[in-house]
């Protein structure tokens, strides 16, 4: 990775990276409140806005999940789940800066907004680590959202000083697994989860 990015001067109306090398190029993010309204294009032309998610955003964040197949809950969550109680909506959207930070695909252009996409880090103080998360609507997927939300997340594990992003993906989520592999995750298989691995990167 010798291409670097200054993403700190993304203009507004920013086009999503064209490359892997320089969509994860190692260079800062900008702080999770300068997200705030950033306009990104995605590669067939629809409009989203990234930004930090907010407590404002638990009804959008249901509303999501109730679009979402039962294969992408499982792959998301790890199991399956018929309905995203309330409580869980909340804390999704409330989130610890200290130990947190999450991203959201907003779709403005309907009403009320929908959320399209999100990523987030949970921070492990004790490894200096941090496990990610990322789940793209299924509509908006292969059009560079994904890419978009993994490139946030690894740089903001970068500016945090953090030595290591890592999650857990199901064998057969192979979008998810050939977008980390060529970040440069190493996998290993979950002891006696056959069908899980581990994927991390280091810093």
């Amino acid at each position: 990775m010798n291409t670097a990015r200054d993403y700190s001067t993304y203009p507004r109306h920013a086009q999503l990276p064209p490359s892997t090398r320089e969509r994860f190029a190692p260079t800062p993010s900008p702080r999770p409140g300068a997200l705030q309204g950033e306009v990104v294009h995605t590669a067939d032309g629809r409009e989203l806005v990234l930004r930090g998610i907010e407590p404002g955003d638990v009804a959008a964040v249901q509303r999501c999940f109730k679009r979402l197949p039962p294969q992408d809950v499982r792959r998301r969550f790890m199991h399956a789940m018929s309905e995203l109680p309330a409580s869980m909506a909340q804390r999704l959207c409330r989130i610890d800066p200290e130990l947190e930070a999450a991203y959201a695909l907003i779709d403005e252009t309907v009403k009320p907004a929908e959320l399209r996409g999100v990523g987030r880090i949970f921070i492990d103080v004790a490894s200096n680590s941090a496990e990610f998360s990322v789940l793209v609507e299924r509509e908006w997927t292969r059009i560079g959202l994904g890419a978009l939300l993994m490139q946030r997340l690894v740089d903001e594990s970068r500016r945090r000083g953090l030595d290591e992003i890592w999650g857990y993906v199901l064998m057969e989520n192979r979008p998810m697994l050939q977008l980390c592999k060529e970040l440069g995750f190493v996998a290993t298989m979950v002891p006696g989860e056959g069908s899980t691995a581990q994927i991390r990167l280091k810093l």
